[in-house]
């Protein structure tokens, strides 16, 4: 708490100030245009990342940014991505890996974890990955991994029936992310050319080549 309370004052006294009408405004209500669903890890802060502000982005964040199957468990997240899309009418949906992902590292090389059992069991829902990467040397690189979860978290997301009417009715996008700490750069999956590209080779024009269909 030591570290925290020097922030929460700040915050109250400098930050809060500054954007008191933002706040103001936000208590009325929020539209977020965006639902992303993360990594916890800490090292990724999803708003500092975008520069957006707070109420533009509805959050989900998870051990290796996984999304169960509709039905496959009674999650938050199944909770979430219906309240998100049917009840706030979110118009995007980034899934984002990030580099050194330790759930995906714990993926591809199936350690002991005898002492997280919580955390074996929810991997479960990313064995899809797996499968994938077996019997290939895409399964011995961590960044090849990452990118393929993200792919398959997204596969599992278009099971959700409020995803895939929204898809259907053209009112969701849904777009791949993978963060890379080492140098701040977001690499964006092109569905034209079944691959990731850096952001910033991404204009405006071509950002529907990123998109994933129903």
């Amino acid at each position: 708490m030591k570290n925290l309370l020097p922030g929460l004052r700040k915050f109250n006294q400098e930050v809060f100030p500054k954007k008191q009408e933002l706040f103001e405004s936000l208590a009325q209500g929020q539209t977020p245009h965006t639902l992303m669903i993360a990594c916890s890890d800490s090292r990724l802060d999803p708003n500092l990342v975008t520069q957006t502000q707070p109420g533009e982005i509805f959050l989900i964040r998870n051990a290796g940014n996984i999304v169960p199957p509709y039905g496959a468990a009674s999650s938050g997240e199944e909770a979430t991505i219906e309240f998100a899309v049917a009840g706030l009418k979110v118009g995007n949906i980034v899934v984002c890996g990030h580099s050194k992902c330790g759930a995906m590292a714990a993926l591809a090389q199936q350690p002991n974890m005898d002492k997280l059992p919580s955390l074996k069991r929810w991997l479960g829902h990313a064995e899809a990955t797996r499968r994938r990467l077996e019997g290939s040397p895409r399964l011995d690189d961590l960044t090849e991994v990452v990118g393929e979860n993200v792919l398959v978290q997204i596969a599992n997301l278009k099971t959700h029936p409020a995803v895939s009417a929204a898809l259907a009715q053209d009112k969701l996008k849904i777009y791949a992310w993978v963060y890379n700490f080492e140098n701040g750069e977001v690499f964006v999956y092109d569905t034209e050319h079944n691959e990731y590209v850096p952001s910033h080779r991404i204009s405006e024009e071509h950002i529907d080549a990123t998109k994933f269909s129903l």
